[in-house]
């Protein structure tokens, strides 16, 4: 395996600083966190060499151009991964829902072996919970204690950290894609995915059961989704399109359509897209509902009215601080009042967009907050390096000699 680029970068004078999260093309979320995280660091430190700790080196190496150096952590000789640890000036656990059961130990253990080289530490606004399995839960604990700093994203995740047990300072900022930039999704794109020019779209957002979402029943979400896009499909005179977040969602999406009255006005898109292409889709929508996170952060940056459908606590708390209307859980039994919502949201928006809005300047604000406080670290770390270089440089003191006056019988 080689840790080398595909497109080289020149030599970095700069800090060597690494970035760890589920990276590697397996979720949109992540991938725009990962461009947010690196895009922060780049503007506060251009001489910096990034590191990128992925679960797929080679799609990180061809998505991720601010990255100097990509090197694989899953399936690889630990000793490898221990050595690029130490010759770092900082680890940054990087934004997203990294400490939860069965995943939280994995990353945490490679930021443990960091701190035990000397490497501070870093949590980049991370998420955190569902967490009762006793190894993650000690994990969080022991190494969280040992970082320089720990931001998360929301207040479920310190309420979490809280319950666990963690007794220090946790600073609430907000995700870091809120601070992706819309790329171009052009005409020539649309037309690509059969979708068309002239009529109204719905964007939705469906994904699988899994420990997140522990607790939904496939086929009864699939059919109440159903409901909501045929609904859709009548009330707007408009196509519906699923957004796939992560390559699992696309089995979903085609069980929703599959129950769906009016599936001849239902789309899944199919390209491989960059996360900021994907936010320059959200602003051909004229609504959207989903239950991906990262689909709502979206929808709300494009100023689409959104309806959240959440299906764990890091999708109800960021419905709170959007000021979006929110159910508690995604039922079939909850058919009419999701129906009931969905229309007063789209009769009610152009009251609510200025609110909207404010709602999100002030989310990005705090998303931005996370790199100034990583930044100052920085340069807090610079300071230090600088003060032990001179120490070097002046060499060990002469003792200086002190005149003592004779003792006293």
């Amino acid at each position: 395996m080689t840790t080398a680029l595909s497109h080289p970068h020149p030599a970095r004078s700069g800090p060597r600083i690494g970035v760890l999260g589920s990276y590697g093309g397996f979720n949109i979320g992540d991938e725009s966190i990962l461009t947010c995280v690196l895009g922060c660091l780049r503007a506060h430190r251009p001489d910096a060499h990034l590191v990128v700790f992925s679960r797929n080196a080679e799609h990180t190496r061809a998505h991720h151009r601010d990255a100097d150096e990509v090197i694989d952590w899953e399936g690889v000789s630990r000793h490898h991964v221990l050595d690029a640890l130490s010759g770092l000036d900082l680890l940054v656990l990087g934004g997203g829902g990294t400490l939860y059961d069965g995943e939280a130990r994995r990353y945490l253990r490679l930021v443990r072996a960091a701190q035990d080289r000397g490497v501070p530490t870093f949590a980049y606004a991370v998420g955190a919970g569902p967490l009762r399995e006793p190894e993650d839960r000690e994990a969080v604990r022991t190494v969280l204690t040992d970082m320089e700093e720990v931001v998360v994203r929301d207040q479920e995740s310190r309420l979490v950290l809280e319950e666990v047990g963690l007794e220090r300072e946790v600073t609430v900022t907000a995700d870091p894609a809120l601070r992706l930039r819309a790329e171009p999704f052009t005409d020539d794109m649309m037309r690509g995915e059969g979708l068309p020019l002239d009529t109204r779209l719905v964007g939705m957002s469906v994904r699988e059961p899994g420990r997140a979402a522990e607790k939904l029943d496939e086929g009864d979400y699939h059919a109440l989704l159903a409901d909501v896009a045929d609904f859709l499909v009548r009330r707007l005179d408009a196509h519906v399109v699923f957004l796939p977040m992560e390559r699992h969602d696309v089995r979903h999406a085609h069980a929703v359509l599959s129950h769906m009255t009016a599936p001849d006005r239902g789309r899944i898109l199919h390209g491989s897209y960059s996360p900021g292409q994907v936010l320059g889709f959200m602003h051909h929508l004229d609504l959207a509902v989903g239950m991906r996170l990262h689909f709502v952060i979206f929808a709300a940056l494009s100023g689409v009215p959104v309806l959240p459908l959440p299906y764990s606590g890091k999708v109800f708390d960021f419905a709170r601080r959007l000021g979006a209307p929110a159910l508690v859980g995604v039922a079939r039994e909850q058919a009419g009042l999701l129906l009931a919502e969905v229309d007063r949201l789209w009769d009610e928006y152009p009251q609510r967009r200025a609110d909207l809005q404010a709602r999100i300047r002030e989310l990005s604000a705090l998303a931005k907050e996370t790199g100034v406080r990583c930044g100052a670290l920085l340069d807090e770390i610079d300071a230090r390096r600088a003060d032990a270089a001179r120490q070097v440089e002046a060499g060990p003191r002469e003792p200086r000699a002190v005149e003592v006056g004779p003792l006293s019988a």
